[in-house]
């Protein structure tokens, strides 16, 4: 009797275990190839977005390449194509002179000036609150959107012979049109938005926490511009003045316009290029373009950095030493 009970209870557990085996053995089996093909999906999906990347990428080269460095090649092989001592001969003489010196004056003036007060009108867009602040704020993209040759023709309705404004400049005993007044006139008007739109975004996130420290610990206001939120927006500030150098170096449409052209007196260097390219001379106007572009690429290249991660964290401890209370910083008279 004994004997039998232990023979059944022995079968019930092998049966048991058979059972169990029946039902753990197949999940085992299953988990392998579900793993492997979450692992294939995985990869196979990898490999599509890095193909879907390079596509990417191939289109933005081919994109820049056609647009940008095509016509930049085939201004310098133009230059060139007669050989270095045409592109000589054509930059050195009198008439490249001339409109060479005076693009260089016309643009670093209006680049200065539109530096000054593109700053104060950031300033106030950004940090005052006022009636008509978004009308100043729309008004200020309006050389985006009106055509150069359109600005070159409201100058002339403004100091013309019969302008507006004639009686007061002829007082003065000053002449605007076709002169040199008006032709900076004229590039301060079509480069004037980029410093503030390059500032404005930038000095929105400065904190004015930072500001308040420093006034807190005894800095006057232009320390405080001048160490605290300068450093902030600098980087900004100079993307900002290499497009409006940029931008005055290539303008045409309202010099044009506004100065008549007039050789050795008011033409430019975009206008000896409109002039070489009428009178056929090919290789003088492809090598004034180049030069132009050249000197706003090095200008671009100069003022354009981004900060790394060594000059952020030094920037991020002189905050820190501002904060700390470090009186002695701003009282001391050659702070300045």
């Amino acid at each position: 009797m004994y004997r039998a009970e232990s023979l059944i209870h022995r079968k019930g557990a092998g049966d048991a275990a058979i059972t169990q085996g029946h039902h753990s053995g197949p999940s085992s089996r299953t988990q392998e190839p579900r793993a492997e093909k979450n692992a294939r999906r995985t990869s196979s999906g990898s490999i599509r977005s890095r193909i879907g990347e390079w596509v990417l990428i191939a289109i933005v080269i081919l994109y820049a390449a056609g647009l940008l460095l095509g016509p930049l090649v085939a201004i310098f092989w133009g230059a060139i194509a007669e050989g270095l001592g045409a592109v000589v001969r054509e930059m050195t003489s009198a008439d490249a002179i001339s409109s060479l010196k005076l693009t260089l004056i016309m643009a670093v003036s209006a680049t200065v000036i539109n530096t000054v007060f593109g700053l104060c009108i950031a300033w106030v867009l950004v940090r005052d609150k006022f009636w008509g602040r978004r009308i100043l704020n729309g008004l200020v993209d309006m050389p985006f959107a009106v055509s150069p040759v359109i600005a070159g023709f409201m100058l002339i309705l403004l100091f013309g012979r019969t302008g507006w404004l004639t009686p007061v400049t002829d007082a003065l005993g000053l002449k605007v049109v076709f002169a040199l007044p008006g032709i900076l006139l004229a590039t301060i008007f079509i480069s004037l938005p980029f410093v503030i739109r390059e500032v404005a975004p930038v000095l929105a996130q400065v904190s004015l926490d930072q500001e308040d420290a420093a006034l807190t610990i005894g800095a006057n206001r232009l320390q405080t511009f001048w160490h605290v939120t300068l450093p902030a927006i600098r980087w900004g500030l100079l993307y900002g003045v290499s497009l409006t150098f940029a931008r005055a170096v290539g303008e045409i449409g309202a010099v044009l316009v506004v100065s008549g052209g007039v050789s050795r007196l008011t033409e430019t260097s975009t206008l000896f290029i409109f002039r070489s390219l009428d009178d056929r001379n090919y290789v003088g106007a492809n090598a004034m373009a180049a030069g132009d572009e050249g000197r706003s690429e090095v200008v671009e290249m100069l003022f354009t950095h981004t900060p790394g991660p060594e000059e952020m964290d030094a920037y991020e401890r002189l905050l820190g030493d501002a904060l700390e209370g470090d009186a002695t910083l701003f009282a001391r008279e050659d702070y300045v």
